[in-house]
């Protein structure tokens, strides 16, 4: 997941009126010595860890919303007739401080925040979206960008400033420029109260997680589990102050890692049913309510931008236009999906049965018996194969070294650069003539203080114009092993790793004039292509040979192994697709809601829209339900999660193309990085994708590799 942090703010008023008099003694007292309102002296202006107290962030943020809303008025009100220089460029200068500030505490907000951050962050949330709205609700500033772009045909100007041109002219209209000032006035009401709804969402997510884990009393409890797994339960449940008894924590996806080596059936319901009922027990970590009035939110902006239904606007700047073409993409996958997942229950049925098992299938058998049906007809588990799969070995013998062969960088930890918390790495990123790109900083293992899933993002965002090169980082939520046991993650983490670097690898190729069209500001249809194409090379031959090696005895992973771990790629796809897809046809009923449509039961509404659209399967939960999708509650994805399917198309037929064209070589590796990885938002997505394939991309290879074909 590519996690965006919108940054822009408040107007003055705001500000003053919104701090009282405790909070701006506290904010003068933070002023004088804060490291967030300069320029780092760091290598790579790289914020520096040591300095930065949580007490610094709420002024730096809030100076840096009053340091841009000046430099914005003055664009706005410039005597002189409007140029690009003197409007666009200028306007790309502005806000350096707010975003130096903001990308440091959007990071800590998702991967190590604190009550303290969270008050900030929902405190800050509503001003930032007035913020927003103070810049491009502005009607002075929106008549220079027009004329500008009424002109930019006969400005001479080269593509990229002709795209930025383009950019800011459609970001301005999606915003409500052209509306009315009353109707602005009430847009700018709801982007408040949206704002300050999603950022409860994503807190709660955070609580609801950590309240939901699992607790029970016994070892044998959990049967199944490896010693090195229920030791680090054992120690979660004592830290937790609960000494004898046994902590399994909650991830953010349905289905939870566990099940699928559990052998207590009981546990394993009770295990799933935590996932499933975390945000639905009428707690304060209920959030049905909540999301029933953001989808309403919602539907009064669409309608007051004059569209049928969020989707519908909220899509005009994707790959896809319209809700219509995603809903056309899921549509031909769902009954294929579905038929193969069928086909899986009723194997995994046939073994309940030859087990004298006594039951029909629920959700909480699913991964446990595909797993032993795996192994009946692959001969694969995965206890076989993790010890193949050492964190670091995977990180620096498996990412990286895939990344060497194919655009010629190379890495090196830095030791001397400060980090927030003491499971981060940092390493230095070069070229391979030796000349330095970027730093990296990885987080890998989960903490309670953490959100779920993986994600990439910028703590630099890389520009010409300012000068930066980009500081990106890696966070994901593996299973941290006990004190002195190695870090052994399933091929599903491996994936997700790969995943979450080819992220990265997009936004450390970057290599454009202006910050708003760098590296990864695309469309979310488009960005998942690198991250998702990056996958295929976790299981390339000489990739996989390289970092797969017993973390004992540094053994390769046997052949027979290895080609049991290829025979079974497609094994159990039917029920991987399926809950995918029902997550993101859930996404698309809720923002397809017209006006006039109001959701009173978010339980009920779920159920009939999957029935509706063929994706219900009552041992097929979707990967994320609405009570938890934090994607798109709180994650920027609203109306966009099937862009990992969009790019899935893309990224299979892109890699098809290596297929045919001699695989992973330089010579590949560097056309897909001149052509796709450093390009930005440039140019059209549709012809960029295009000019590198050599024509519209195919199906096909995506049906392919789910084994739909």
């Amino acid at each position: 997941m590519k996690k965006r942090i919108y940054l822009p703010a408040v107007l003055l008023v705001l500000i003053t009126t919104a701090c009282g008099t405790g909070q701006q003694k506290q904010n003068n007292e933070s002023m004088g010595n804060n490291p967030l309102l300069s320029e780092s002296s760091l290598p790579y202006g790289a914020p520096d860890f040591a300095a930065i107290k949580t007490e610094h962030f709420q002024p730096a943020i809030e100076a840096g919303m009053e340091e841009q809303l000046e430099e914005i008025e003055g664009i706005a009100n410039n005597p002189e007739a409007p140029t690009f220089e003197n409007t666009l460029v200028a306007m790309e200068k502005s806000g350096q401080t707010l975003s130096r500030a903001y990308s440091v505490f959007g990071l800590l907000a998702g991967a190590n925040t604190s009550p303290e951050i969270q008050r900030i962050e929902e405190e800050e949330a509503p001003k930032l979206a007035a913020h927003s709205d103070a810049i491009f609700m502005n009607d002075k500033l929106f008549q220079r960008v027009k004329t500008i772009y009424e002109q930019r045909e006969s400005l001479d100007l080269d593509a990229e400033s002709v795209k930025l041109i383009e950019y800011y002219y459609q970001r301005f209209e999606i915003a409500g420029a052209n509306l009315s000032d009353e109707a602005k006035e009430k847009m700018k009401a709801l982007n408040a109260e949206e704002a300050t709804l999603s950022t409860k969402f994503s807190n709660i997510m955070v609580a609801a997680a950590k309240a939901s884990a699992l607790v029970v009393d016994s070892k044998e409890e959990l049967d199944g589990l490896s010693e090195g797994e229920i030791t680090a339960a054992a120690q979660k449940a004592e830290a937790a102050g609960l000494a004898g008894k046994y902590m399994i924590p909650i991830l953010n996806t349905t289905q939870q890692p566990a099940l699928q080596s559990l052998k207590n059936r009981d546990t394993r319901q009770k295990l799933f049913e935590a996932s499933w009922k975390r945000a639905e027990k009428g707690d304060e970590n209920d959030t049905r309510e909540l999301i029933e009035r953001l989808a309403e939110l919602r539907i009064e902006k669409a309608q007051l931008m004059g569209f049928k239904n969020y989707a519908e606007w909220k899509l005009q700047n994707q790959m896809a236009k319209t809700p219509e073409a995603a809903e056309e993409l899921l549509g031909k996958l769902t009954s294929d999906a579905i038929a193969k997942a069928r086909k899986e229950a009723a194997d995994i049925q046939k073994l309940i049965d030859k087990q004298n098992g006594g039951f029909k299938l629920e959700a909480w058998d699913w991964n446990f018996y595909s797993e032993q049906v795996r192994k009946e007809k692959y001969d694969l588990n995965q206890s076989q194969i993790k010890p193949y799969f050492e964190l670091n070995n995977v990180v620096e013998n498996g990412a990286f070294y895939a990344a060497t062969q194919l655009y010629g960088i190379t890495f090196k930890e830095r030791n001397d650069i400060p980090v927030y918390q003491d499971d981060v790495r940092v390493f230095e990123v070069f070229n391979e003539d030796g000349s330095s790109i970027a730093l990296f900083y990885t987080d890998y293992y989960k903490r309670d203080n953490k959100s779920g899933g993986a994600w990439m993002g910028n703590l630099i965002e890389q520009s010409k114009l300012l000068g930066n090169k980009p500081v990106i980082y890696n966070v994901c939520n593996f299973a941290k092993p006990a004190p002195g046991e190695p870090a052994l993650i399933s091929y599903d983490d491996v994936t997700t790793l790969f995943h979450e670097f080819g992220h990265g690898l997009h936004g450390l190729f970057a290599d454009q004039q202006y910050p708003s069209l760098s590296g990864t500001n695309v469309s979310r249809d488009f960005v998942e292509l690198p991250s998702q194409f990056n996958e295929h090379w976790a299981l390339y031959p000489t990739v996989f040979a390289n970092y797969a090696k017993h973390y004992e005895t540094g053994e390769p992973m046997p052949k027979e192994l290895v080609e049991k771990i290829k025979k079974s790629a497609t094994f159990n796809q039917g029920y991987a697709f399926s809950e995918f897809l029902a997550a993101a046809v859930l996404d698309l009923q809720w923002h397809t809601l017209n006006a006039g449509d109001k959701v009173e039961d978010a339980d009920a509404f779920e159920l009939a829209a999957l029935k509706k659209t063929g994706m219900y399967l009552k041992q097929v939960p979707p990967r994320y339900r609405s009570s938890y999708f934090n994607h798109i509650w709180g994650g920027g994805y609203s109306a966009g999660y099937y862009a990992y399917c969009w790019a899935e198309v893309l990224d299979n037929d892109a890699f098809a193309w290596f297929q045919e064209n001699g695989g992973l070589t330089r010579e590949n590796g560097q056309r897909f990085r001149d052509m796709i990885l450093s390009r930005g938002n440039t140019e059209d997505l549709g012809k960029m994708f295009r000019d590198f394939r050599g024509s519209d991309p195919d199906i096909k290879p995506l049906l392919k590799k789910r084994g739909l074909i």
